[in-house]
């Protein structure tokens, strides 16, 4: 196999990244329902502080004719071309806190190589946590919280979050590798499957974005801004509770697949972190004092496993 390090460049300055940050991963291509994925890359990229760190080579990775770059033609001339891009930033949060983001375009291409190329970066960094976010169609009503499925080796965060626990077989993203690689080397890593409506899987439901930081949060202590997505998140459901009531069929399906939503939690007390003893989330505001509560009252060495990988 060719050496991994060949597949991305790293652009920045190597004292730029210091040591020891999470790694958050968000790559679309796949599944990506809700538009839960490229939502919450482009909000992020959006509204914090970023810098490129390293840049992966498109031309190895990406099948054009699969998901092929945006053109602007203006009357008799093509203006701008848009290429597919997957990079890692290195982003700062709303406490100043910063992290790495690998955000971008699923690769078509080379998944070993790539896996490997991952985690060179984890060992170059010293990275700490591994964080990545997905999400799938579900039979689920729009009108209950999103639930996640969770997988890794933080069994605090799956013990805590992973409402849905399967044992199947089904299609693999490159994640899904990263993650099986990096399980095997011991690194600290956890993967959120967001459970979407399978009715919503072909939209862009704000909703999914929201959940997504918010886990992320919940494994980092990274505090992100939420108000845009939380006011577009009530419009958007605004106007599908309009269309449920408009229409007697769709009513019928969300009311059964509330119901058996409702079953199956019953049997479970599993209750998000980030909820109070109500259920209600906090704002972002509390979220950020309850952090900062936390790091002023944490001893020297209290922090999580470096997971810090070493060449063999």
């Amino acid at each position: 196999m060719q050496r991994p390090s060949g597949l991305y460049d790293v652009v920045a300055d190597a004292g730029l990244v210091p040591d020891g940050l999470n790694l958050v991963a968000a790559l679309t291509g796949f599944t990506d329902a809700g538009g839960a994925v490229s939502q919450l890359g482009d909000y992020l990229l959006d509204t914090l502080d970023h810098q490129i760190v390293a840049e992966f080579d498109a031309d190895t990775l990406l099948d054009y004719r699969a998901r092929r770059p945006i053109i602007t033609f203006d009357q008799d001339h093509i203006s701008d071309f848009e290429p597919q891009k997957l990079a890692l930033y290195l982003v700062t949060d709303e406490l100043g806190q910063k992290f790495l983001f690998l955000n971008g375009f699923e690769p078509d291409f080379q998944w070993e190589r790539f896996a490997q190329a991952v985690i060179e970066i984890v060992q170059l960094f010293k990275v700490k946590t591994t964080t990545w976010v997905h999400a799938i169609p579900m039979p689920v009503p729009h009108t209950r919280p999103i639930n996640v499925t969770v997988s890794g080796n933080r069994i605090e965060i799956i013990d805590s979050m992973s409402v849905w626990r399967p044992s199947t077989q089904a299609p693999a993203n490159a994640l899904h590798l990263v993650e099986y690689r990096l399980q095997e080397l011991g690194h600290p890593i956890v993967g959120f499957v967001l459970l979407v409506p399978h009715y919503l899987a072909d939209t862009e439901y704000p909703a999914t974005a929201l959940v997504g930081l918010e886990s992320i949060s919940a494994a980092t202590g990274l505090i992100f801004p939420t108000d845009r997505l939380r006011e577009e998140g009530r419009v958007f459901v605004g106007k599908i509770d309009e269309q449920v009531e408009s229409n007697g069929e769709l009513a019928r399906l969300v009311h059964t697949l509330e119901e058996r939503h409702d079953t199956y939690m019953e049997g479970t007390s599993l209750r998000s972190p980030l909820t109070d003893v109500d259920g209600e989330l906090p704002s972002a505001d509390e979220i950020a004092d309850e952090l900062e509560r936390f790091l002023a009252g944490k001893r020297p060495g209290d922090d999580f496993p470096t997971g810090e990988i070493r060449p063999s």
